[in-house]
């Protein structure tokens, strides 16, 4: 019996070790190819016939979601209020089964339909298949803001961001699409509204204008030029400029002229306050190329921000090569203004005012901030971390401080109600073949002493139709800024 008891005993500890063997060898080491076979169901299986998890607002309001085709058939994606956030949401396009732009396509393996996580043995032994939830940064209020500024122009981009985090509070631009144009269930109207949209033209709705459009940034430029003199070359900083209308370029018979003819000099506080292009353009000569073009770098000028969207949709923004200047000296000087082939994206702008709130550090700008499995467990949660160190804290705060002079007594002055101590910077950039202007205004706040800025915004309004040709940063892109900046602290004045 005692025999017959351990054979048994044997043989049960035999089958356990097989089975325990397969099991494993089933979920490890076949897994990779059980998953792309073509008996597992969600390869036979159109992705339009499968839900997709929601993307949701820092709020918990419900940016995208997913609801059964009432014709029976798949799923049908919607978004709610579309054109808002179209540059955050991207879209799923129903007729090519593809996800297209934005966190739909950043975060797509979430999105799908998966096998869970598991969290416990009996998640390991039920593998059930489940959506999750993609929570992002963005503030539907400061969205709307943004979005009613934005609404006399047909043109133009507005970034807000939080400067300690990174996190990216609000991003909309002119001209927007609705994805659900391109999301419904009619191949033959969703092809129409494709096709409306001018896919292939630089200038499509598709085109995420705040972080792949590039435009000179004119003066807010100026803001990296000053850097650079504190960083670089301390004397300039007490240097004072003698007063000009022109400034006579080396290599050349060219003269750099001020806006609208004005004469101005002085020190660098007096020359960043009324924005005086002669200084600056002396002011880069002085530093020379490789300073200058070092201190654009640092603020990450000709690199990729790493910004959680597809990288297709984000540009690097463009200073040109400190040897480039070597037989161009008037493209220094101009290259010191933001113009000549300097060129930058909204974000990349709302990026170097971050630096000069935050102690000369970029954070790394991102957009998710939570994931939440289809059971409400948090899967994945946003790290803040550095992604450049561009210059010093001393050199960040004085120019923080200039910038506040901006603000009170400079171009932006009037702008901001001056209990909010906000520190600004206007642009104002020539381009295009008519030399019209695009307007720009940088600004963060609260930036007084001891204070910790809780946002900086960047914006863009360049030249249209309904603009005349010699506007200005403050006049049409301030308060566009003064809008979003004033929401996002909560002045209520």
């Amino acid at each position: 019996m005692d025999r017959r008891i351990r054979v048994l005993t044997v043989l049960f500890l035999a089958c356990f070790t097989v089975l325990f063997l397969q099991l494993n060898n089933l979920q490890v080491r076949e897994a990779s190819a059980l998953k792309h076979s073509p008996y597992e169901p969600s390869t036979t299986v159109s992705s339009w016939n499968l839900p997709r998890g929601d993307i949701v607002a820092s709020n918990g309001a419900i940016l995208a979601y997913s609801t059964r085709n009432p014709a029976g058939v798949g799923y049908v994606r919607h978004y709610a209020n579309g054109p808002l956030y179209a540059d955050v949401t991207g879209y799923y396009d129903w007729v090519q089964q593809a996800v297209q732009f934005g966190i739909e396509d950043e975060y797509n393996s979430y999105l799908v339909q998966h096998e869970s996580s598991a969290h416990n043995l009996s998640d390991l032994l039920t593998q059930s298949k489940g959506t999750d939830t993609v929570e992002v940064t963005i503030s539907p209020h400061l969205q709307s803001v943004a979005q009613a500024a934005l609404a006399p122009y047909s043109d133009g981009a507005v970034v807000a961001i939080d400067p300690t985090t990174g996190a990216i509070l609000a991003m909309y631009s002119k001209p927007s699409y609705d994805p659900n144009k391109l999301s419904g269930a009619n191949p033959v109207a969703i092809n129409k509204y494709y096709a409306s949209l001018t896919p292939s033209s630089g200038s499509s709705p598709l085109v995420n204008g705040a972080t792949s459009t590039l435009t000179a940034p004119g003066s807010t430029f100026k803001i990296i030029t000053t850097s650079a003199i504190l960083d670089h070359d301390p004397s300039l900083a007490t240097e004072y400029v003698k007063p000009t209308g022109a400034l006579t370029l080396p290599q050349s018979n060219l003269k750099l002229h001020n806006f609208a003819g004005e004469i101005c000099g002085g020190t660098l506080a007096e020359n960043l306050w009324v924005s005086c292009d002669t200084a600056f353009g002396h002011y880069g000569l002085s530093l020379g190329g490789s300073r200058l073009a070092r201190e654009a770098n640092a603020f990450g000028m000709n690199k990729r921000p790493p910004i959680d969207l597809p990288p297709a949709e984000v540009s690097a923004s463009r200073f040109p090569s400190a040897g480039s200047f070597a037989q161009n000296q008037p493209g220094l000087a101009y290259s010191a203004i933001g113009q000549e082939n300097v060129a930058e994206t909204v974000l990349q702008d709302a990026l170097i005012v971050s630096a000069v709130a935050n102690g000369g550090t970029i954070m790394t700008p991102h957009l998710m901030a939570h994931i939440f499995d289809d059971q409400g467990r948090v899967i994945a949660t946003y790290k803040p971390h550095p992604w450049l160190h561009a210059t010093s804290i001393a050199t960040a705060d004085q120019v923080r401080q200039l910038m506040l002079g901006v603000a009170i007594r400079g171009t932006a002055a009037g702008l901001f109600p001056a209990s909010l101590n906000v520190a600004a910077k206007t642009g104002t950039a020539e381009v295009g073949s008519n030399n019209c202007s695009s307007n720009w205004l940088v600004a963060t706040g609260p930036a007084g002493a001891g204070q910790v800025p809780k946002v900086a915004v960047a914006a863009v309004v360049p030249y249209q139709a309904n603009l005349t040709c010699d506007g200005t940063g403050a006049a049409i892109a301030g308060p566009v800024v003064a809008k979003v900046l004033d929401a996002a602290v909560g002045y209520a004045g």
